[in-house]
């Protein structure tokens, strides 16, 4: 055995444990919201269940990897959440005494060592996350409630989204299971009188979620593919479930559109390709045929929504063969429409961007100028990051090397992805 064969060895199975390691995660982030759903349905208790689960989560994280994934983990987890609900629901009881806190919870407790039976086969990420859209919540504390119980982000990824410190999203996330708690909220389908909303919340959800995976906040990695699928996955589910629904059908159009590009969005290397320079042979076509069919399908309604229109945008960008095929007024002129319905300051600084491209860096700069005056885009917590690179590539495009290198850098400060962060402060050193 010559000396470099122990090293080898050990990192060979170093990497087959991060791998492993790896796929245990994946698997208990799908598992999670099953787990949940079973949990509720039996006891009751959003509040309660939610925090058995991650106690199951947490004890297969630290058995799994010793012993193995069982043949059942679903069946594993709900078992190990099961007793951890029993013992939290007693703790509960014990405390407060109150005779109308038992409900379906003290029926499921009156049998505490029965075994909770095989995992039903059935997917409760849906009924979840309708669940986590209850009208006694408000918006936001709906979009973070269910980022945090079905799409699995942590509080700080959470927090990201929203731009807002992760003690105060911490807060709002254990008010609102208490909300629901008190609503005594159950997996009940949405009435004729909150559909309307619950269905723009569990949009606005699957929107973020999906976000949050194509450029993740933090880590090592450009995209979080477990996030995106599993965005995509779910608004397939509820597309099917409201075929006729022009901005859900939107949505997931705009996903599909988006999604094809990843695998141009890095280099071998994993680095970060801006678009104007991806190899477009690598987008996959088979994703943009899906969702142009989807908002072609949709375009001549007389409604039209923010998530049609982004699609619409993303449609345009699938057109392209080549960057100087891009039609970028039209682009231009759809992100004005899109700014008018949604004011949002992604929404404009997204419009900077097409006007740049449509009509010069100049008349880019100009109205980032004017929005800045009117809306102070670059102290928004959202798109603060943005904002500086944005500015730097147009200034760079006038030739303002110095001023582009230095927001650049700013840029790069502002960012918890590493692969993000390479790119703009290689922008920087190459200018100097």
């Amino acid at each position: 055995m010559t000396d470099h064969a122990e090293p080898a060895a050990g990192r060979a199975a170093g990497k087959a444990h991060a791998s492993m390691n790896a796929d245990i995660e994946h698997l208990l982030r799908v598992e999670a919201p099953q787990v949940l759903g079973a949990l509720v349905r039996r006891f009751g208790r959003f509040d309660v269940a939610e925090d058995a689960v991650q106690e199951a989560l947490l004890t297969a994280s630290r058995i799994w990897p010793a012993d193995g994934v069982p043949d059942n983990p679903r069946s594993w987890l709900i078992r190990i959440g099961y007793r951890r609900m029993v013992d939290l629901l007693r703790a509960d009881q014990s405390r407060r005494r109150r005779e109308q806190e038992a409900g379906v919870a003290e029926l499921a407790m009156r049998e505490p060592d029965r075994r909770p039976g095989t995992a039903r086969e059935t997917d409760d990420s849906l009924a979840l996350l309708l669940l986590c859209c209850h009208p006694a919540l408000s918006a936001t504390s709906q979009v973070a409630l269910t980022l945090r119980a079905v799409g699995g982000l942590t509080t700080a990824e959470i927090a990201h989204a929203h731009g807002t410190p992760e003690n105060t999203m911490g807060t709002r996330i254990s008010r609102a299971k208490q909300r629901l708690a008190r609503a005594g909220a159950r997996f009940t389908p949405p009435t004729d009188t909150d559909r309307e909303s619950r269905m723009a919340a569990a949009m606005q959800v699957l929107y973020l979620i999906f976000n949050e995976g194509y450029t993740a906040s933090t880590g090592d990695w450009l995209a979080r593919i477990d996030l995106t699928s599993e965005a995509i996955r779910l608004t397939r589910m509820l597309h099917a479930s409201v075929p006729a629904d022009v901005e859900v059908t939107g949505l997931l159009a705009l996903m599909l559109l988006t999604e094809a590009r990843r695998p141009a969005r890095t280099s071998g290397h994993d680095e970060l390709v801006p678009l104007d320079e991806q190899d477009r042979t690598r987008w996959d076509r088979d994703l943009i045929r899906e969702g142009t069919e989807l908002i072609d399908s949709v375009w001549d309604r007389r409604e039209v929504g923010p998530y049609q229109l982004q699609a619409a945008i993303a449609a345009v960008h699938a057109a392209a063969t080549s960057p100087q095929q891009t039609d970028w007024p039209q682009i231009a002129a759809l992100y004005l429409w899109l700014e008018r319905l949604n004011p949002i300051p992604p929404v404009r600084l997204s419009r900077v961007v097409a006007v740049a491209k449509a009509y010069g860096p100049v008349r880019g700069l100009a109205l980032l100028d004017d929005l800045n005056r009117r809306f102070q885009l670059g102290q928004d917590p959202l798109i603060r990051q943005r904002e500086r690179a944005v500015r730097a590539h147009l200034l760079q495009m006038t030739g303002d090397a110095a001023d582009a290198a230095r927001l650049y850098r700013e840029a790069a400060s502002l960012t918890g992805n590493l692969v993000e962060q390479r790119y703009l402060l290689d922008q920087a050193d190459r200018l100097g």
